[in-house]
Formats: structure tokens, C-alpha cells, sequence
């Protein structure tokens, strides 16, 4: 009977869901959204916090400060909640108002930036505000989850040995890009741990990270308008980029069959079955891919049929007359 007394000590890191009967993809999904932050972020979050007490840049008048969609934001505030820290989380209208409520809830100072920036995101925007409150005051401290090593050291030391654990015979590990925090993590330990492994980064489309075009993104979570600074493209493999669209159609297609999970979950997922159906075409590779997160927060967006008409122009994007609800 585990007993915890703060909320990070918490976290589940061994269900994974076998795609095969959900959607006849070769391909065991990492399932990470099983604690109290309900995603994976809670490992970088406490990674950094921890790292920024040890290194003496948090003191009792300290504020810590993040720029986050969403995930990252929620176990921040988890942590800052859990250990008497004030936290201010600088996001943006794609930021869900379920999630901005939750952070709220646990005494965070949400504050929503509206400025897009050069590339149609608003991420430049959402630092720039952030330096500007550094700035304004030694006070605040920025984590930084985009350069912040001990975001990506989290997955390196935690969610890729987990992985590899499980999966001796593992072929090619899936991992979506938003910090590349995750990806770069699990990227380092393969190539230093398990060369023969083959690691693909999932984006989205309209995400420079990977230096595509900028356009347009609706779906919180995978891609940036900034490119991040922990990116190193000599650690992966290939790289897929997955249309909004075909993101939010996955996730309905598995909410068709009891899986409820998030959008990142549903790129990943997209850009997985896409991969694999050219590089193992009728095979059946050992395959993992990472779900960031659990689908409740994306209730009034990718799940809600007016959402969608308002900004794809239509009501069901499940409908696919390819597609049935039992492979």
C-alpha cells in the first residue's frame, strides 16, 4: 500500500496500452498520465525545482515563474502548492479553461498572453513577458523548461530506463516534441544505452521545431512558434509532422473505444501509425510510443463538436469511411 506524504512522490509508470485492438497499429502506448499533475511533466517539474533549491536560486521571497500550455503549468503548480512557493504561470488563449481553473485552484497566477508572435504562435510572446518579469524584480524565478537541462536529464534518468526495461527487444521509440524535453531525454539514453534502437520525434504541422513552415495551431501541447533550445537533431532518427485534423481524429477514434486521452497523445498515436505503415508495412516491430497525458482537459476542445465547427468548419472528424470502431 504505497503512503506518500507530497504529491510527486505519486506517479504510475508501467500500464501501457497495446494498440492492436484499439486501432491495428503494432504499437504499446506509454501511458504517463497517471498522477496527481495528470502528464508527464510532473518529472521535469520536479527535476527542475529540485535542481534550482539545490543550486541556492530559490529563497522564502522567491516567485517561480514558467511559460507553459498547460501540463507543465499544472505540476508546477502541484509542486509550488505542495512546498509554500508562490507561482506564476505565463500562458495563452490555446491554454484550455479547465486547465486554467485547475491552476488556479491550487494558487497559481495564471496570466494569459494574447500577442501572437512572427510565427502565428504566441510562445516568443509568452518568454518575451517572462523576461520582462525577471527583469522587473530578482524575485522571480524563470525554470525555463526550454534550455533547462534537468528537464530532458528527467527522462534520461526515469522514463527511458523505465521504457527499456519493459521492452528488451525494443525496435523504434515514438516521442512527441513540444520542449523536447521528453524526446531529447529518451533520445540521449538510447544512443548512449541502446544505439540499435530506433527513436522518432512527432510534431506537428505548423511547428517550426524542426524548422517547418509556421502556420496556424489550435491543439495545446506538441509544437512551437520558438524553436527550443534543448532541440539536438543528431540524437533522433527521422522526424513526422501530423496535421491538426488527423490529431484530433485519432483521439476520437480511440475515445470510440474507451481511451480517453490528450492531443499530444492522439499526434503521437497519428504520426506512429503513419510511420510504421511505410517502414514495417504487414510487420510487426516491437514499437512503444509515449502518451504525455489523459484526455479530460481536452473536453471542451478536441472532444466538444462546436469547438471543432468553429475552427475546422465541421462537427466530426472521426468520421472515416476507412475507419471502423473494431479492427
Amino acid at each position: 500500500m504505497p503512503i506518500i506524504s507530497s504529491p510527486h512522490e505519486f506517479n504510475v509508470e508501467d500500464i501501457y496500452l497495446d494498440l492492436r485492438r484499439v486501432n491495428g497499429t503494432p504499437l504499446y502506448l506509454k501511458c504517463e498520465g497517471f498522477n496527481f499533475a495528470g502528464s508527464i511533466k510532473l518529472k521535469a517539474a520536479i527535476a527542475m525545482v529540485e535542481a534550482a533549491e539545490r543550486d541556492g536560486l530559490i529563497g522564502p521571497d522567491s516567485v517561480l515563474v514558467e511559460s507553459s500550455s498547460g501540463n507543465l503549468g499544472i505540476a508546477l503548480a502541484i509542486i509550488a502548492a505542495d512546498r509554500g512557493y508562490r507561482f506564476v504561470c505565463v500562458t495563452d488563449p490555446r491554454c484550455n479553461s479547465t486547465t486554467q481553473r485547475l491552476m488556479r485552484s491550487l494558487g497559481a497566477d495564471v496570466r494569459v498572453i494574447t500577442t501572437q508572435d512572427a510565427n502565428l504562435g504566441y510562445l516568443n510572446s509568452r518568454i518575451q513577458y517572462v523576461r520582462d518579469l525577471c527583469a522587473s524584480s530578482d524575485r522571480y524565478v524563470w525554470l525555463n523548461q526550454y534550455a533547462n537541462p534537468n528537464n530532458w536529464r528527467a527522462h534520461y534518468e526515469h522514463t527511458a530506463p523505465a521504457i527499456a526495461a519493459e521492452f528488451p527487444d525494443l525496435e523504434v521509440l515514438f516521442v512527441g516534441a513540444g520542449t523536447t524535453g521528453t524526446l531529447m531525454g529518451c533520445a540521449r539514453y538510447f544512443r548512449q544505452h541502446r544505439a540499435d534502437v530506433t527513436v522518432v520525434g512527432v510534431d506537428a504541422v505548423g511547428s517550426v521545431t524542426f524548422g517547418g513552415v509556421p502556420e496556424r495551431r489550435v491543439v495545446p501541447g506538441l509544437g512551437t512558434s520558438t524553436r527550443p533550445e534543448l532541440v539536438d537533431e543528431s540524437c533522433i532518427h527521422d522526424v513526422v509532422h501530423v496535421s491538426e485534423p488527423d490529431t484530433i481524429r485519432t483521439c476520437r477514434e480511440m475515445a470510440a473505444r474507451g481511451f480517453v486521452l490528450g492531443g499530444s497523445t492522439g499526434t503521437v498515436v497519428s504520426g506512429a501509425a503513419r510511420w510504421l505503415a511505410e517502414k514495417y508495412p504487414g510487420e510487426d516491430p516491437v514499437a512503444v510510443a509515449i502518451s504525455p497525458d489523459l484526455g479530460e482537459r481536452y473536453l471542451n476542445s478536441i472532444y466538444d463538436d462546436l469547438w471543432l465547427r468553429e475552427h475546422f468548419g465541421q462537427g466530426d472528424l472521426s468520421t472515416d469511411p476507412h475507419w471502423s470502431p473494431h479492427p
